[in-house]
């Protein structure tokens, strides 16, 4: 008999499969397969391109088109442009897998978005109608520095937190504990619907804040102001790459706490 997807999820191993190996993807098949879970990733090229340090803690390298083979979840870690051309991957997953989506809208990276620039939709809902399915949403709100080097053990003072939002039980408690698995505190935020109180140019944002300190961030979220502090903090990090070759990552949650 095929055993449910709660009981699957309960269990301390996970099989999880992660689509993209940049700086957050790498960083979480680190954490997590150190956290004892069976993980595999694969970025957009063949499996030997992923980076060795990527691989030290257990994770496996896999093509794009079988990460997602009898996962029981399913990270997605791309920028918000390459959503609609890795959907079918997504799809392709066992309807009963998680999928936790860790992506954000910046249109000058991404593109302009109609249903995000025009119609204000939240990022996740739009992610999860191209992935026909339901989606989580976790680790987009931390900076690749922050989550490389500033994890903590639990009950640790000053831990970091990290926002999750999700409209069904099991998505919160699967993203919720692999948040945790990760080394910083996860922070339900609500459903998908309310995932705008942490998207790019919120308080909750990148800003490096405590559990309080970003219960208190959300519930001062703007939505009407979001994108032009996000667009503004940007102009400021590519004039400073242009004059310093970049922003450190102390220097950028500065920048998001004094902005956002």
């Amino acid at each position: 008999m095929a055993t449910a997807p709660f009981d699957r999820h309960e269990r301390e191993t996970m099989r999880i499969g992660i689509i993209g190996a940049g700086n957050i993807g790498s960083t979480t098949a680190l954490r997590l397969s150190s956290a004892g879970h069976d993980v595999s990733i694969a970025n957009s090229r063949a499996p030997e391109t992923i980076a060795a340090s990527t691989l030290e803690t257990g994770a496996r390298p896999r093509w794009a088109a079988e990460v997602t083979d009898s996962a029981d979840v399913v990270i997605v870690s791309v920028n918000m442009g390459q959503v609609p051309a890795i959907a079918d991957l997504v799809r392709a997953a066992p309807s009963s897998a998680v999928v936790i989506d860790t992506s954000n809208y910046y249109p000058a990276r991404d593109g302009h978005i109609d249903a995000l620039d025009e119609h204000d939709a939240v990022e996740s809902l739009w992610v999860a109608g191209h992935y026909g399915r339901p989606v989580a949403k976790a680790w987009n709100a931390i900076t690749a520095a922050s989550y490389a080097d500033r994890s903590s053990e639990r009950g640790a003072v000053g831990r970091i937190a990290i926002p999750v939002a999700a409209d069904s039980s099991t998505l919160r408690d699967v993203a919720m504990t692999l948040v945790e698995d990760t080394g910083f505190d996860a922070v339900h935020t609500g459903p998908i619907g309310d995932s705008w109180r942490h998207q790019p140019g919120t308080p909750a944002y990148c800003t490096d804040l405590t559990r309080d300190e970003l219960e208190a961030a959300l519930a001062i979220a703007d939505r009407g102001r979001s994108a032009r502090r996000r667009d503004l903090v940007m102009d400021v990090v590519s004039e400073r790459v242009q004059a310093d070759g970049g922003i450190g990552g102390d220097r950028l949650v500065a920048l998001n706490r004094a902005v956002y």
